[in-house]
């Protein structure tokens, strides 16, 4: 209590203090232009364009909602807007007063890599205080080639430096060196806890509906919280609100449709888009009963109440389902539902009132043994933003979130009479998460830029439940006569009512970032955040499994707090055809879960007795050489980072997981190299390109092996000693738009990709055996995908 505060009382000196020092920014003898930035062909808002005025070489962004303010002298100026794939506008305002002006900017279309990005946007780019974030445009996604030639978001952002994911056919990703649990997903501001379909070969992300998309490494603003690595913040698009359209595409593998149009014309739209997979159909026909797919449905609506007021409504719901003939069916997925109110104070005050529900759901039936499971996940969220402009120097974010779970570790239940099994629910549990924020932006001078804030949050493990108790409060104890780590024996049980307090945490997550700029062409950059994290995936695979569950911090789960620095250069040469990017990073973490050897994880209703906690560190540097514009674009990204966990003994008897000493986590990748190319050849031709190599990820070989009564054991020596080989493979695409007709206004293309050319075999894992025939041990290598063509048609009209 005595630091909210004490942070409450630093914020309102901040903004006394800013509108003192502010100086004429914010008295009589300045004006406000303040508005939307919107598409010109669809109205959709545009978050993250450039408002440039000439004159004063002043400029701010538009907001997650396209909204901004600048605060100026009176005066005659020309203002230049821009954003990437759009054209740049510029119009000459008499600004005598506060006057409102909304921009219309017109696509580019798919000629987004012949446009120059403008002048203003890159020197915004150079002295704001942003860095450790990459942002890729739907259309440059679109043109990337990916597997089966279906556009996927996750798999886009692995060619990006400082991302990458556990190989092929794996769900999630990986940042800077950290698990794809610390990895925060929002769409449309909702968190999604699985981001793939089909156990990894295709994301959740329909990328026809989707607006924007941008992904913070490092210097992460206070207004995020609850993951460590990274935040992952997506958008969908709000709607055609001038006419109906529909667009879509057939693939080998799923298909997609999209409907949009507008409600009540001016004042609102809607969105609606499906996707779903149909190969099991094939294996139908073959008179094979397996089934493997997915579908899922994104919808938005959007109302103007007023000039002050707009209504947003979205959704998501998607499945898989995996069904071997009826005798094992596996259903997961995601759904979440928000309501958002912007309502517009004031042109320098611009609030967003969220109310979110987010759930996840893992289903599970083995006929064979005849019972069903099911497990999962639910969010309840209400969150409050605040975006004060109190000039051009100082922009204020602030705001408060809180959270309340619900988390199913699994329930079991017979079905029938051959079932050897009982119904029983594992503990249910349940935790409540509050937080207040608030970031500032300043200008110091012409050269410096800083940002800073401070997010702080607080945790609260809440029953019903009986929790066990230990002696010495030590789920897990160390046996000194075998050198292991073993379960412990509870010695009695404490509990829980409704909503009492299990155990209840606060921590303040301080976050600074600084822009040291040269000139437009190049600056230098830094910043520090401090993470935490509240929610655990238990899992001890290298990427997660949808049976993977979550679970809250508590006695023995201790949140995970990080601290990460970022350093940088940052340069645009020849008018920002090219640019470049290196950074150094360096994190820490605290109450890393790390897991005994033989640890069950499924099933189990007592965790405690197989983790411990200890900590972990990643290091690297990245580098991001872009071009920009012509007629061929692209990036290299190359990451050299190490990513290591340690979890030493509790006392001087104990030897702690792997001697005590820092070892490779699952997510250690030395080398990542990335290189992406497209190539404008004309109006109906594009063509892309993607090489990607990476360094094998950590894995555990037998160093020898033992027989005890005619049983081979194998042997192993310290946690991932090894590595698989090296990956990589080249993927090609080309995108062929037939000319339109004249008397038509449709549009469609094709899109022809193959992925991994030279059928490279890398190694998903690599199993060990004793061969049959010779008696002699043998590794097998298992892959997953060798060279695989695809085709997609996509249509709009």
């Amino acid at each position: 209590m005595k630091i909210s505060l004490l942070l409450l009382a630093q914020f309102l000196l901040l903004i006394s203090y800013s509108q003192k020092t502010a100086g004429p920014e914010l008295t009589s003898q300045k004006v406000t232009i303040s508005g939307t930035i919107k598409d010109r062909r669809t109205a959709e808002t545009i978050l993250g364009a450039s408002v440039y005025i000439l004159e004063l070489k002043q400029g701010t962004w538009s907001n997650e909602y396209g909204f901004y303010s600048l605060t100026v002298p009176p005066g005659n100026y020309t203002i230049q807007v821009s954003y990437a794939g759009f054209t740049t506008e510029e119009d000459s305002i008499v600004l005598e007063a506060n006057y409102n002006k909304d921009f219309q900017l017109s696509e580019s279309g798919k000629e987004l890599q012949n446009v120059t990005v403008s002048s203003s946007k890159k020197r915004s780019e150079i002295r704001n205080t942003e860095m450790s974030v990459n942002k890729l445009s739907v259309q440059t996604i679109k043109l990337m080639p990916v597997v089966f030639g279906e556009t996927d978001i996750l798999k886009s952002i692995l060619q990006l430096p400082g991302v990458t994911s556990a190989g092929e056919g794996q769900s999630g990703f990986n940042v800077r060196g950290g698990s794809a649990d610390q990895n925060l997903i929002l769409l449309d501001e909702a968190t999604i806890y699985n981001s793939s379909h089909l156990f990894g070969f295709f994301s959740v992300f329909n990328a026809d509906a989707i607006k924007d998309l941008k992904l913070y490494k490092g210097g992460i603003p206070a207004r995020f919280g609850g993951r460590l690595a990274s935040v992952l913040d997506i958008y969908q698009k709000d709607g055609n609100r001038e006419n109906f359209r529909v667009s879509g595409g057939v693939g080998l593998i799923a298909s997609r449709l999209l409907a949009e149009g507008p409600i009540n014309k001016g004042k609102g739209s809607f969105l609606v888009a499906g996707r779903g997979s149909y190969g099991h159909l094939f294996l139908k026909l073959s008179n094979n009963k397996n089934s493997a797919y997915f579908y899922d449905l994104n919808a938005k609506l959007n109302y103007t109440l007023n000039a002050k007021n707009k209504l947003y409504l979205s959704g998501y719901f998607g499945r898989d389902l995996f069904d071997l003939n009826g005798s094992f069916v596996n259903v997961f997925g995601n759904s979440f539902g928000n309501l958002r109110w912007n309502h517009l104070f004031s042109d320098k005050l611009f609030t967003n009132l969220s109310m979110i529900y987010s759930d996840y759901y893992y289903g599970l039936k083995i006929d064979a043994y005849g019972f069903k499971w099911a497990s999962g996940i639910r969010n309840f969220n209400v969150k409050y933003d605040f975006k004060h402009y109190l000039g051009n120097s100082t922009r204020l974010t602030y705001g408060v979130n809180v959270q309340y779970y619900k988390f199913n570790p699994g329930k079991i239940e017979p079905f029938d009479d051959r079932s050897g099994f009982r119904t029983t629910q594992l503990d249910k549990k349940y935790a409540f998460e509050p937080a207040v924020y608030f970031d500032a932006d300043q200008t110091i001078s012409k050269h410096l830029s800083v940002s800073y804030g401070m997010r702080y949050s607080l945790f609260y493990r809440l029953g019903k439940q009986d929790i066990n108790l230990y002696t010495n409060n030590q789920a897990v104890i160390f046996n000194n006569n075998f050198g292991i780590y073993e379960k412990a024996v509870p010695i009695g049980i404490r509990k829980y009512g409704t909503n009492e307090t299990i155990a209840k945490f606060n921590n303040p997550e301080p976050r600074i970032a600084l822009s040291y700029a040269f000139n437009d062409a190049q600056s230098v950059k830094m910043s520090y955040n401090r993470m935490t994290q509240y929610l655990h995936l238990i899992s001890n695979t290298s990427s997660p499994t949808p049976l993977d569950i979550w679970s809250p911090s508590d006695r023995f789960f201790k949140p995970q707090i990080l601290d990460q620095l970022a350093i940088g250069y940052f340069r645009n040469f020849k008018d920002d055809v090219y640019s470049l990017e290196i950074e150094s990073f360096y994190k820490k973490i605290k109450n890393k879960v790390d897991y005994i050897d033989g640890s069950e994880l499924i099933v189990n209703n007592a965790l405690e007795q197989v983790i411990l906690n200890g900590s972990g560190r990643a290091y690297g540097a990245e580098i991001l050489l872009r071009k920009n514009s012509g007629v061929f674009s692209g990036w290299l990204a190359y990451t050299l980072s190490r990513s290591e966990q340690k979890t030493p003994g509790r006392s001087v008897q104990e030897t702690g997981i792997n001697n005590g000493q820092w070892y490779r986590s699952n997510y250690d990748k030395l080398h990542n190299v990335s290189i992406t190319g497209i190539y404008k050849r004309n109006a109906k031709w594009t063509y892309g390109a993607i090489f990607t190599l990476q360094s094998g990820q950590p894995v555990n070989f037998p160093n020898g092996q033992y027989t005890y009564q005619d049983i081979t054991i194998p042997n192993y020596g310290l946690r991932n000693g090894n590595s698989l080989p090296l990956f990589h493979h080249l993927d090609l695409s080309a995108t062929f738009t037939p000319r339109k007709r004249k008397s038509g206004t449709g549009k469609s293309e094709w899109v022809f990709s193959i992925y991994n050319l030279y059928n490279r075999n890398n190694a998903a894992s690599i199993n060990f055996r004793q061969n049959r025939e010779t008696a002699k041990n043998e590794a097998v290598k298992f892959s997953i995908f060798g060279i695989v063509p695809g085709i997609t048609y996509n249509f709009k009209f």
